[in-house]
């Protein structure tokens, strides 16, 4: 393989240098989706010591265009991307952004999210008129919970997981969102409170379901060499990876493995030249408590039908010996809609020894892994704060 071609060469040549939300997340009735998305840019690159005009690649997925960002900003980009796959997009655009600036297509990277998730203020309405809602939706799928449900019953199925393990995965990244100042449910809950909440489609109650929220997260990305003279210390962009599997998720070729995580996964832990059981922290997408176990097991990190032992036995915990999600994740920190920017941020400030109560000491190596759709696309990276 040539050193163009080898992904190996990329390796820890970009870091990213600023992250930041919105200037508010939870319900914001009063604020747009560009809104959400000018004021987490406007905060991420303050953190990174730069200035808006710094900026000349930017990177988002959604509703709005990087065109509409970048006029909304008063900058002319040189480089954009608007790639789309789901909530894992943003992950993916890490990967993008690293390549654009490796090869001198910009020189400050923005990867933007901005979702009115929970107000709809700013959102174009729209007629599904996708695959699924022509070929799934008239035969009983009524959205994600539905189809996601039909996903978890079938691990449970061949792997005898139960609704108490799922329940486990809630509780334990709720002791994370305890520990989160901008968490928005910080309150304990245990495996009955899961239990007996609201149903809303088997085998999900209302705490096995991600929040819906207003919100917006920010990156900024730059060259390593570029990086030392920004304000706070840089996070090595390692390894990435990226996949998509199917559209519909009656197309699965199984539905208790995610294929395009496999995929996206080894590609990241071949460029950063890892094992899937290196990592001191992981952020994982979850949108649903049944989500993180089946991507650890996609992964590699654990045995097939073995990943809600994680949770269960407080490993994933503060204090626990594999932290995963420690922002309190999209069931308690936040969740727009698309929640991948969110992860990114998280591993970021824990690499960079930023998140006091929660901080998970002597992090070296993070891992971010992120689903687009119903585990249609994966994104995935490894993170360091050392070359």
């Amino acid at each position: 393989m040539s050193p163009v071609a080898d992904p190996r060469a990329l390796r820890n040549s970009v870091c990213i240098v600023g992250v930041d939300e919105s200037d508010e997340i939870g319900s914001l009735p009063g604020k747009s989706q560009l809104t959400l998305h000018l004021e987490a840019i406007t905060n991420a690159v303050r953190d990174a010591g730069l200035t808006i005009t710094d900026v000349d690649g930017i990177f988002t997925a959604g509703q709005h265009s990087p065109a509409l960002l970048g006029e909304a900003l008063g900058i002319t980009p040189r480089y954009v991307d608007g790639t789309t796959v789901g909530g894992c997009s943003f992950i993916i655009e890490v990967g993008h952004a690293v390549a654009a600036l490796h090869h001198g297509l910009c020189d400050v990277a923005v990867i933007s999210h901005g979702e009115s998730g929970r107000s709809g203020v700013g959102v174009s309405p729209r007629r599904d008129t996708s695959l699924s809602g022509q070929f799934e939706a008239p035969f009983g799928f009524g959205g994600a919970p539905t189809l996601f449900g039909m996903v978890t019953t079938r691990h449970m199925h061949v792997y005898g997981t139960t609704l108490e393990q799922w329940a486990q995965v809630a509780v334990s990244t709720r002791k994370w969102a305890m520990l989160n100042p901008k968490a928005l449910r910080r309150e304990p809950i245990t495996v009955a409170d899961v239990l007996n909440s609201r149903p809303v489609v088997y085998p999900f109650n209302v705490l096995n379901i991600c929040l819906v929220t207003d919100a917006g997260g920010a990156v900024v990305l730059t060259r390593a060499d570029r990086a030392k003279d920004c304000a706070k210390k840089p996070v090595y962009v390692r390894g990435m990876g990226e996949s998509t599997e199917h559209v519909m998720l009656t197309q699965m070729k199984d539905l208790t493995f995610s294929e395009a995580t496999r995929i996206a996964g080894e590609k990241a832990f071949r460029m950063a030249g890892v094992a899937p059981t290196d990592f001191d922290h992981i952020m994982l997408y979850d949108a649903f408590t049944s989500g993180p176990p089946i991507m650890l097991e996609s992964l590699g990190i654990a045995k097939r039908g073995d990943g809600v032992h994680f949770f269960a036995d407080g490993r994933s915990t503060p204090g626990g010996t594999q932290p995963i999600n420690t922002n309190g994740g999209g069931l308690s920190y936040t969740h727009s809609g698309m929640y991948g920017i969110f992860p990114i941020i998280e591993a970021t400030r824990q690499l960079r020894g930023e998140c006091d109560q929660r901080q998970v000491p002597n992090v070296k190596l993070s891992l971010v892994n992120g689903m687009g759709g119903m585990l249609s696309a994966a994104g995935t990276l490894v993170l360091s704060n050392e070359r």
